[in-house]
C-alpha cells in the first residue's frame, strides 16, 4: 500500500480545482509514478516544486494531462473479445433493441474504439441500417484526444489491425493517410465526459470502458460503476478490458463471457410485503379427538423450539419445555397475564407486537433478537407472532415461537466473514492485474517512445553522413584548389625568380613605380648606385627619397609618362653615386603597360653615361 504523501495530495487538489481534473480517485501508486516522470522530464525535484513550476508555466498542465492519460489504444484491440461481441452478444442485442441502438464508448482516447464499434455494428445492420438505428456517444476527459478522435484521421500503422476489406470500405485516402467515412462519422457523437464527477450519459444499450478502470482504486470503481448501472438499460450489455473482472459487484452485474469480460446488468428487484399462512388443516373426526389433543398437548410441551400461546384477553395458555429452560417460566406462570412475565418486555419488547398481530389478523415476525443466557452465552432468535382463530373468524390467541437461530447466524457471520476476505482477495487480485496491466501500457508507452526517439537518431544519424559526405567532397575541391594554388605560386616564383635574374643582371639602375610614384621594385644595380637597399625603398615614394640624384627634376618626365601623353622620356643629369662621386646619368622613363587595365606605373632605367669629376677617374 502507498502511504499517502500530503504534498502530492495538495497538488491533486490544485489540479482539481484549477482545471476541474478530479485525479483524486486514482490508485496512487501508478499516478504517482506519471507525475515523477513528468517532473523528471522538466527537471522537478519535488511535489512542492511542480505545484509552483504548474502556476508558473500555464501549458504545462497540457503535457501533464497527456502525461497522466495514457492513450494506448487501437482498433480492435484483443480481436476474440471482438469477434466474440459480434457473433454471440450483438445479434440477442439487436433483437431486443429493434428500433434504436444507443452505445456509449467511455474513455474513448483518440477514437480507435469508437470507430471499431461503428464498424462492427454496421457489418452487423448495413451501413443504411446503421445510419438510421445507432447514435454511438464516445467520451474521454482528454480534450486534445477528443480534437483527434474528430477527425478521424489515422495513418496505414494505426489500420494495421483492421482487415484491409474493411479499409477500403470504411476509411477514405487522405493524403497519405485515412479517414473514417464522414457519412457514418454522423452517428457518432463526441464529448468530454469525466466518469468520477459527470453524470453518465442514460438509457444505454451498449456500454464500453475497457482498461479504464484499472486507473481507479476500488472506492472510485464502485462509484463508476454505479453509475454505469444507471446509465445502462434493463437488458443492458457493459464491456470491460481484459484487466476488470468485477468479481466483488455481482450485485450489478452478471457474466455473459468472462473471459471477455462482458457483462450484463441485474436488475434489482424489491420484495413488497409478506405471504399469509396456510389455512389449517381439516377437522379430524370426534371419535379421535380426545387421543389427538394428548398427543398435540404432548408434541406441543417436547417441541424443540420455544412457544408460549397467549390468549385473547392476555393469559398465558400454553407453555413448553424449551421455553421453561430458555426463559425461566414454570407451569405455574399459566393463567397469569402475559404482561407481568418478564419474557413480555426482555429479550424484546413483544406486546406491541401482540397487540398488532390481533389487530392486523396476520402473522409478525421479528429476526435476530440477542437473549444472554445464565451461562453468558449469547444465543439469536427468530420471533414468529401468529394469530388464532377459529373457524367463526373469531381470534383465540396468539402463539409466539421462538426459534434458535444461533448457529444459522454463525454460520452467516462465518460465511459474510469469508466472503469479505475472498472479495479483499479477488479486489487485491484484479488489483495487481490491473497493476500489471497499466505497467504494461506504460512500458508500451515508453517502447514507443524509444521507438521515435530512435528512428529521430537514425534519421539525424543519416544527415550527418550527408553532411560528411559534403565535407569530404568540399575538402577533396579545396586539396584540388591547393595543388591548383601551389602549381601557380611555384610558376609565379618561377616568374619572379626569371624577372629577378634580368633585372640582375642588367648594368643599369631599374626603378619601377606605380600610379602613385611608390616604388615597385629596386634592382640591385640601383643599390649600388645610390648605396640603398631594396628593402629600405620599396614602398617609398620616390621623390621622398634621398639618394644622389635630383628626383625633382625627374616629376615632370615621370608624370608625363604616367599621364599618357608619352611613351618614352630621356633626361640626363649629373648625380652623386654611393661613393661620392659625381657621375653623369641618363634615365630613360618608359610606360608600365597592363593589357587590362592600361598604365598601371612607370619604369626608369638609370645609365652612366660619364667619368667621375670629382677625382678625374
Amino acid at each position: 500500500m502507498t502511504d499517502i504523501d500530503p504534498d502530492f495530495e495538495t497538488l491533486l487538489v490544485h489540479l482539481k480545482e484549477a482545471r476541474g481534473f478530479d485525479f483524486t480517485g486514482y490508485k496512487r501508486s501508478s499516478l504517482m509514478r506519471r507525475v515523477d516522470r513528468r517532473m523528471a522530464q522538466v527537471n522537478v525535484g519535488g511535489y512542492v516544486e511542480y505545484l509552483d513550476f504548474l502556476q508558473v508555466h500555464q501549458d504545462e498542465f497540457t503535457a501533464l494531462f497527456n502525461t497522466i492519460l495514457i492513450n494506448v489504444t487501437s482498433f480492435f484491440r484483443d480481436p476474440d473479445a471482438w469477434s466474440t461481441l459480434a457473433r454471440d452478444v450483438l445479434p440477442r442485442l439487436l433483437a431486443e433493441h429493434g428500433d434504436r441502438l444507443r452505445v456509449w464508448s467511455a474513455g474513448c482516447a483518440s477514437g480507435e474504439e469508437a470507430y471499431t464499434l461503428a464498424i462492427v455494428l454496421a457489418e452487423a445492420l448495413g451501413i443504411e441500417t446503421f445510419r438510421e438505428r445507432v447514435k454511438i456517444y464516445a467520451t474521454d476527459v482528454d480534450e486534445e484526444g477528443l480534437a483527434s478522435a474528430r477527425q478521424a484521421l489515422y495513418t496505414g500503422q494505426d489500420l494495421a489491425g483492421v482487415e484491409p476489406a474493411l479499409v477500403q470500405r470504411y476509411f477514405e485516402p487522405s493524403g497519405d493517410r485515412f479517414t473514417f467515412r464522414k457519412d457514418l462519422r454522423r452517428s457518432i457523437i463526441f464529448g468530454r465526459n469525466d466518469l468520477v464527477q459527470d453524470a453518465p450519459i442514460s438509457r444505454i444499450d451498449l456500454l464500453l470502458c475497457r482498461n479504464t478502470l484499472m486507473y481507479f482504486n476500488a472506492e472510485t470503481q464502485t462509484r463508476v460503476l454505479s453509475r454505469f448501472h444507471f446509465a445502462l438499460a434493463p437488458t443492458g450489455v457493459l464491456f470491460l478490458g481484459k484487466a476488470e473482472m468485477l468479481l466483488s459487484h455481482a450485485g450489478m452485474f452478471t457474466p455473459i463471457d468472462l473471459k471477455r469480460r462482458m457483462f450484463r446488468k441485474v436488475n434489482r428487484a424489491l420484495i413488497n410485503g409478506a405471504g399469509y399462512p396456510p389455512e389449517p388443516p381439516p377437522a379430524l373426526m370426534r371419535a379421535e379427538l380426545g387421543q389427538l389433543d394428548r398427543l398435540r398437548v404432548e408434541a406441543f410441551t417436547a417441541g424443540a423450539a420455544a412457544q408460549v400461546v397467549v390468549t385473547a384477553d392476555g393469559l398465558v395458555a400454553l407453555l413448553n419445555r424449551r421455553a421453561e429452560a430458555l426463559f425461566g417460566v414454570s407451569p405455574r406462570d399459566i393463567g397469569r397475564p402475559f404482561r407481568d412475565l418478564d419474557l413480555s418486555f426482555r429479550p424484546v419488547e413483544l406486546r406491541g407486537y401482540i397487540e398488532q398481530t390481533q389487530v392486523e389478523r396476520r402473522a409478525t415476525k421479528i429476526d435476530n433478537v440477542e437473549l444472554v443466557v445464565a451461562s453468558g452465552e449469547t444465543l439469536f432468535l427468530d420471533i414468529q407472532v401468529n394469530p388464532l382463530i377459529d373457524n367463526d373468524a373469531g381470534l383465540l390467541g396468539v402463539s409466539l415461537i421462538f426459534q434458535d437461530v444461533t448457529a444459522a447466524r454463525r454460520l452467516q457471520d462465518e460465511l459474510e466473514h469469508t466472503n469479505r476476505q475472498l472479495e479483499t482477495a479477488y479486489e487485491e487480485l484484479q488489483s495487481t492485474n490491473e497493476e500489471l496491466e497499466t505497467t504494461n501500457e506504460e512500458l508500451q508507452s515508453t517502447v514507443e517512445e524509444l521507438e521515435t526517439t530512435n528512428e529521430e537518431l537514425q534519421s539525424t544519424n543519416e544527415e550527418l553522413e550527408t553532411m560528411n559526405e559534403e565535407l569530404q567532397s568540399t575538402n577533396d575541391e579545396l586539396q584540388s584548389i591547393n595543388e591548383a594554388l601551389r602549381d601557380r605560386t611555384a610558376q609565379l616564383n618561377d616568374a619572379n625568380a626569371f624577372m629577378e635574374a634580368i633585372l640582375t643582371g642588367l648594368r643599369a639602375g631599374v626603378v619601377v613605380l606605380d600610379q602613385d610614384m611608390h616604388i615597385l621594385k629596386w634592382n640591385r644595380r640601383a643599390e649600388d648606385l645610390w648605396g640603398l637597399r631594396s628593402d629600405e625603398v620599396v614602398g617609398q615614394h620616390f621623390l621622398n627619397i634621398d639618394i644622389g640624384l635630383s628626383t625633382d627634376q625627374l616629376r615632370p618626365m615621370i608624370r608625363t609618362i604616367l599621364g599618357g601623353d608619352a611613351v618614352h622620356q630621356e633626361d640626363g643629369q649629373t648625380a652623386v653615386n654611393r661613393r661620392g662621386r659625381t657621375v653623369d646619368v641618363r634615365v630613360i622613363c618608359t610606360p608600365l603597360n597592363s593589357s587590362t587595365n592600361g598604365i598601371v606605373g612607370a619604369m626608369l632605367v638609370m645609365e652612366l653615361t660619364g667619368v667621375d669629376h670629382s677625382n678625374g677617374a
